[in-house]
């Protein structure tokens, strides 16, 4: 088995289980980032094979900090798939998620398809059809969270599950770097942030994707889903924890935890 597969199986095994694994970097010092980019996508090629789709992206580490943290100068990106997706206001049963965490972000709905090498800013207002208010539910199947940045890229971009906001909002009706945020856990201001958070714009997030994706193979399509990237720090999640997230111009987002 190439290694690339047994380091997938060993993630859908972990996730299966729900039992968490020693990091991967820890079981191979020499794995390097494409590895874990062709790690990804033997996973999802094989939930595909299982009957799932893909709906879209996400973004992580658009956050400088967070940057820091793992020693990167740019942010990585995995699949979503359409078993991840919770409504609104939902409640998401506890044994579906492993170590949960919550952020707030924006999501950029697509109308047409970005295909990089030279997609810009520009390029990715003119392609999204709307944008809406998102919790993104960020999981690990490595223990304690302890990830290097070919652990998380191995991982799906340490995806779980997502929710996205009724109200549709022309993505030319707000400026999108100005949009203030608050996360809310339980009532309580958990954490705030405001669009600029992600790498200036959160459309230049999408932008860095479909110019990522380009070096794989990939693009992004019409009428996808991209999450753009943390406004601010996750929040760790309990069981029976309520989170929600309003945005000014956007409106709110909510999610429930099952106790």
């Amino acid at each position: 088995m190439e290694k690339w597969d047994y380091y997938s199986h060993l993630l859908l095994n972990a996730e299966r289980e729900r039992q968490p694994l020693s990091p991967l970097t820890e079981l191979d010092s020499t794995l390097t980032v494409n590895d874990a980019y062709q790690i990804q996508l033997r996973t999802i090629e094989q939930k595909m094979k299982e009957g799932h789709r893909i709906v879209g992206k996400k973004i992580g580490l658009t956050s400088v900090a967070m940057q820091q943290l793992l020693g990167v100068d740019q942010p990585d990106y995995g699949h979503l798939l359409d078993n991840m997706v919770v409504e609104d206001g939902g409640t998401v049963p506890w044994e579906r998620v492993m170590q949960p965490k919550v952020e707030a972000e924006v999501a950029f709905v697509l109308k047409r398809d970005l295909v990089g090498p030279r997609v810009t800013m520009l390029d990715v207002l003119q392609a999204t059809d709307y944008i809406v208010p998102a919790l993104e539910i960020v999981d690990s199947r490595i223990a304690d969270w302890k990830i290097r940045l070919a652990d998380t890229v191995a991982d799906n971009a340490s995806s779980g599950l997502y929710v996205l906001g009724e109200k549709r909002v022309p993505v030319h009706s707000v400026d999108i770097a100005q949009i203030g945020m608050a996360l809310y856990r339980n009532g309580e201001v958990a954490n705030t942030g405001v669009g600029a958070a992600a790498l200036g714009h959160p459309a230049f997030c999408v932008a860095w994707l479909a110019n990522k994706l380009y070096e794989y193979g990939k693009e992004l399509r019409e009428g996808e889903i991209v999450l753009s990237g943390a406004l601010s720090a996750a929040v760790n999640a309990e069981p029976g924890d309520f989170f929600s997230a309003r945005f000014a111009h956007l409106g709110e987002v909510r999610v429930q935890f099952a106790p």
